[in-house]
């Protein structure tokens, strides 16, 4: 299912079928609504709460999924600490089986996924002195964030489209890979809103790609960035160098918004792919998959290998190679740093 609805986004375009006329629709009324909620905070007639004393950096995507929204987020934390900022990120948690809020303090020791979600579990364990924070309602986040923790600027994980807390500075991510698919709205395409909202973006962080998508101008300024694999990391937690995957045989694992990205990269470190098995993102790991798996890693001689979102979702223990990503800019650095000057100062 996922990959029909990856190739119906993002794929070559076909002619109409019988799921054309409903998802057209579909994709009206969603449009209508989405429409209707812009206009009513463009006219200020649904508010944007400011919190007073604080910063808030928006990242966030028009896309759904799958453009590299956490890897952006940990880089601006980071630029953000190593200029001694306090900060703090503020995400939803999507996936988690908690209800309640939860902050994590530096240092602080994890929650399971379960608890606080699969991404602000990575972005505490690689940002260890910002604060995390995760709920629902990211405008009572904020003010918790402000009052317990005494920060400077909080970072908003996927926050473009989320318009009741007022920010500073709105980063929006672009995987020129994929660009906006097919242009459409849910669910005849993938975009969440139209790609004319570009205009709302303070600052557009392109994802660059080999074989890129033509994007839309903007007014906004542009950076352009590379995600890959910058670590690898074997069962016990031992490093080993990337080139460790070149002509190795491995089975892929991934519960992620398009797991075609993950095989793409490990395709491009040089590893034969024998399997590659796929939960929906943010979803648990079926037991029964994971021990097929392990039967046929210990069968093939072939290593199981995920990304580090997925390791947060997956049992202590568990015999697995993880592969990391990092960013690396391009172009435009200096805007991006100019963009953070102008929340710090």
């Amino acid at each position: 299912m996922r990959k029909t609805w990856e190739q119906r986004w993002y794929g070559t375009p076909t002619g109409p079928s019988l799921m054309t006329p409903p998802l057209v629709l579909a994709a009206g009324v969603f449009g209508a609504l989405a429409w209707a909620r812009r206009r009513l905070y463009d006219a200020r007639m649904l508010p944007a709460h400011r919190v007073e004393g604080l910063r808030v950096l928006s990242v966030g995507n028009l896309n759904v999924g799958g453009t590299g929204k956490t890897p952006v987020v940990i880089h601006a934390v980071q630029r953000l600490l190593a200029r001694g900022v306090r900060c703090a990120v503020l995400s939803r948690g999507y996936g988690r089986s908690n209800p309640a809020d939860v902050a994590l303090s530096p240092g602080s020791d994890l929650p399971s996924a379960e608890d606080i979600g699969d991404e602000p579990r990575l972005i505490a364990q690689q940002c260890p002195a910002a604060w995390v924070f995760v709920g629902a309602d990211r405008v009572g986040l904020a003010r918790r964030a402000l009052r317990e923790a005494e920060v400077q600027v909080v970072v908003l994980d996927d926050g473009f489209s989320h318009r009741r807390l007022a920010r500073d500075l709105d980063v929006v991510v672009v995987d020129e890979a994929i660009g906006f698919g097919n242009g459409h709205l849910l669910p005849w395409g993938p975009l969440r809103e139209p790609v004319s909202s570009l205009g709302r973006a303070g600052l557009l962080w392109v994802r660059s790609s080999d074989e890129p998508r033509p994007l839309p101008l903007t007014s906004a300024p542009r950076v352009r960035a590379r995600h890959s694999a910058v670590s690898l990391r074997a069962p016990g937690g031992v490093s080993l160098p990337l080139a460790w995957l070149e002509g190795r045989p491995v089975l892929a694992l991934s519960g992620i918004a398009r797991p075609r990205s993950f095989s793409t990269t490990l395709e491009g470190l040089g590893a034969k792919i024998l399997r590659h098995a796929t939960v929906p993102d943010h979803a648990r790991f079926p037991i029964t998959l994971l021990e097929t798996l392990l039967e046929e890693s210990q069968r093939q001689a072939a290593p199981i290998v995920t990304t580090e979102k997925d390791a947060m979702r997956l049992p202590a223990g568990f015999p697995l190679h993880v592969l990391g990503l990092g960013v690396h800019l391009l172009e435009g650095e200096d805007l991006f740093e100019r963009a953070l000057d102008g929340l710090v100062l």
